[in-house]
């Protein structure tokens, strides 16, 4: 294996830092997957996947994208935590990649609690 330089190590860090603000480090809205090995067992790379996939479809620098661990809550895995300044904190269960497609579009963009999937008000 080749040594790393100092150049290679710079490429590494500006690397990570864009990939630090893809993820959306600045913006008023918090989308937290909760990926603990319960989540991950019960689709939430799914379900994070899907999340990115419709942030690819546009600029939603306003919106933070998290990984989070678990919540305790195992058997209402998977669950993603949506937060938008000046609101209370919604939590979802048992979402799957259709179910983030439609929580994204209505609640995040729209600001409408899917209140069929919704666990509890924060």
């Amino acid at each position: 294996m080749a040594k790393l330089t100092v150049q290679d190590l710079k490429k590494i860090k500006e690397d990570a830092t864009k990939s630090i603000y893809l993820r959306g480090e600045k913006g008023n809205i918090r989308v937290i997957i909760h990926m603990g090995t319960c989540g991950i067992a019960a689709g939430a790379r799914e379900v994070m996947t899907a999340l990115m996939e419709e942030m690819a479809q546009n600029d939603y620098s306003h919106i933070r994208v998290m990984a989070s661990g678990c919540m305790g809550l195992c058997s209402s895995e998977p669950n993603v935590t949506v937060e938008i300044e000046e609101q209370s904190p919604i939590v979802y269960q048992h979402v799957n990649a259709n179910k983030m497609r439609q929580i994204f579009k209505r609640h995040v963009l729209m600001g409408e609690v899917q209140t069929d999937f919704a666990l509890a008000k924060m």
